[in-house]
């Protein structure tokens, strides 16, 4: 194989202009292509994995889907709220109704496999390293989109819904949706200077 040329330029640009639109600026009833979920997917599966354990795990939810993972989550929310005495009214009903309002969600998960001895930190870090791969191939589509760790993230109850072990870990969702913003939203970062130390 040759090797790759890459328009540097172009590569800084997807970068540093990835954004995170959420579900208030997300264009309702106007579904993504599923080709361009399965090219970020595609995207997410090169991600770096050492000793190439690959320990991401996608579902995806798009039409009826988006209602069975609305009526799932908020159920489950309600029974453990309730049962801790802690159940919210308007958490339950973001539970129900923001799915509908996406075009797809994608849940994330990473599944272990121990004997392979990659400490989890890493394969966490790989997980996320997909996921900024979708996060790249989703704005260079123009498309609104970001990863939440909000609603059943951290139920245990919640893992066997989404096909993961007691091993592997539920790292969260992505959603998707065209924007309704017209322009595109203004990053904010702090000079990379006061981040960074040369040790030469």
């Amino acid at each position: 194989m040759d090797k790759p040329t890459f328009d540097i330029n172009e590569v800084n640009k997807i970068i540093r202009n990835r954004r995170s639109m959420f579900v208030a600026q997300f264009k309702e009833n106007d579904p993504v292509d599923d080709k361009i979920i399965e090219q970020m997917l595609e995207n997410a599966n090169w991600a770096p994995t050492h000793k190439l354990t690959e320990p991401w795990d996608f579902t995806v939810f798009s039409g009826d889907g988006l209602k069975k993972l609305a009526n799932f989550q908020s159920e489950l929310y309600k029974k453990k709220a309730e049962q801790d005495g802690n159940f919210k009214e308007a958490t339950f009903q973001k539970l129900k109704e923001n799915p509908l309002k996406c075009s797809h969600i994608i849940a994330i998960g990473m599944k272990r496999d121990l004997n392979a001895g990659i400490p989890e930190m890493e394969e966490i870090a790989a997980v996320s390293m997909a996921v900024q791969n979708m996060y790249l191939t989703a704005s260079a589509h123009g498309l609104a989109g970001y990863w939440g760790t909000g609603g059943v993230t951290f139920y245990p109850e919640a893992k066997s819904f989404f096909g993961l072990g007691d091993n592997d870990r539920l790292m969260g969702f992505f959603y998707v949706a065209k924007p309704t913003l017209d322009g595109w939203p203004k990053g904010r970062r702090k000079p990379i200077g006061e981040k960074v130390r040369w040790v030469k």
